[in-house]
């Protein structure tokens, strides 16, 4: 299942996504209205550790695809957007397609 850069840049982008939105939408919420802030210690901390390790599949699978720069800087805005690296899934599953024929 994850046996090319790209399949892993899209599991960890799903991932990262999936931890920005808990912690937009779930800890912060916990923090503010319930008043325990240790919510978001916990997911943000997960987040900030995927997002770095994001950054880096995102170098190595641009690397190794010879990705424009326009397209790196599309991904990284698109890692900042609420859902948008479910938006780049969607891109880079049809790239993943294309480079599988």
């Amino acid at each position: 299942m994850l046996e090319t850069t790209l399949d892993r840049f899209r599991l960890i982008g799903l991932l990262e996504g999936l931890s920005f939105i808990i912690l937009l939408f779930i800890a912060m919420p916990i923090k503010y209205m319930l008043g325990i802030p240790l919510a978001v210690k916990i997911v943000g901390m997960a987040h900030g550790l995927l997002f770095m390790l994001f950054l880096y599949a995102l170098y190595e699978a641009a690397k190794e695809h010879e990705w424009k720069m326009n397209f790196i800087t599309l991904s990284f805005i698109l890692s900042l957007i609420p859902f948008g690296t479910f938006y780049l899934d969607k891109k880079l599953k049809v790239m993943n397609n294309q480079i599988s024929k």
